[in-house]
């Protein structure tokens, strides 16, 4: 089971985004020690608890912090940004850390109507024409003559382009451009099994991959135990009702039986959206992702999750990977 990592790069209450940022190289150090194969971060904005906006930025920190593992982004929200500037940035990358970069490319904003309004540009058009600018980055990347302008950083660069999706239409594009997929079933899970199968049965090869490859997502947290694994997951549950309830923040210490104290509604929320989740003692993570990876085939998984002490978190890797090698013997 080939295992990768998705780190949103969680601003604890209390701490600041310097520090934010220097676990992050820590996370990421863990993580090629212990053999995972991807280090990704994904693109929010306006966000206090999550310091990864500047996708590019922080992947040129973690690049200098490591080696071999392979780093990128899961992902860029391509609607917000020009594919110029986005093949400048991930040529740049590509040139410092030759053969590690991958850019995972989403259609959605990332954003509310706020940061919509900050960044001057009208995003929900923009995503009408999100294939159209995945083209594009392809030709930067190619060299390709047609263009009026080439990009530089950026020509002759060989990032690994990925298409991410919570829905139906990533899996369509993927399928059509020839390109890996990966599904953020860590928080929208409801068409996981129809968007894998649509891509697999759709999938046309291409120059850059000749049959179907899929990359799932599953919240992880690994402890000594599943009493501790729950209380260390309601850091990041409290993080999800606050964002549901118009009320976003700084990532919360754990909270003893947190999701007892919610309302039903809210309580139903969670366990639904968090339904695609392995948080346990070694034993419970190794059994769930037997089964996440037998129910979705899926070629990778990338494990999501934050825990309020950084050490627990790598602690987690370390645990998740431990299960992975049980499931091998």
């Amino acid at each position: 089971m080939k295992l990768s990592v998705l780190d949103l790069v969680p601003v604890v209450e209390g701490g600041t985004v310097a520090q934010a940022l220097a676990d992050a190289a820590a996370l990421a150090r863990t993580a090629e020690e212990l053999g995972y194969h991807r280090y990704w971060v994904a693109e929010h904005h306006g966000m206090e608890g999550i310091a990864s906006a500047a996708v590019a930025v922080t992947l040129a920190h973690i690049g200098h912090a490591t080696s071999t593992i392979r780093i990128g982004a899961g992902g860029i929200m391509l609607p917000n940004h020009n594919p110029l500037i986005i093949a400048e940035q991930f040529g740049t990358l590509d040139a410092l850390f030759p053969g590690r970069i991958d850019l995972g490319l989403g259609r959605a904003p990332g954003a509310d109507q706020r940061i919509v309004q900050a960044l001057r540009k009208d995003v929900n058009r923009a995503a009408e024409h999100f294939g159209d600018d995945v083209f594009e980055l392809q030709l930067q990347f190619a060299g390709d003559k047609r263009l009026p302008l080439q990009a530089t950083p950026g020509l002759g660069a060989n990032p690994q382009l990925w298409i991410l999706g919570s829905s139906l239409f990533g899996a369509q594009l993927a399928a059509m451009l020839g390109l890996p997929y990966a599904f953020a079933s860590h928080f929208a899970p409801d068409h996981l099994d129809a968007a894998l199968k649509m891509y697999r049965e759709r999938f046309t090869p291409s120059a850059a991959l000749d049959k179907p490859h899929v990359m799932a997502a599953i919240n992880v947290i690994a402890a000594e135990s599943d009493e501790e694994a729950v209380l260390l997951a309601s850091s990041m549950d409290q993080s999800f009702v606050r964002l549901r309830t118009g009320n976003p923040g700084q990532l919360p210490p754990p909270v003893p039986g947190y999701r007892d104290t919610l309302p039903p509604q809210a309580h139903a929320m969670l366990e639904h959206m968090r339904q695609v989740s392995a948080i346990g003692s070694v034993a419970t993570v190794r059994d769930r992702l037997e089964a996440f990876q037998a129910r979705t085939g899926a070629d990778e998984l990338i494990v999501s999750g934050s825990t309020f002490d950084p050490a627990l978190r790598r602690r987690s890797l370390a645990l998740t990977m431990e299960a992975v090698g049980a499931l091998a013997a």
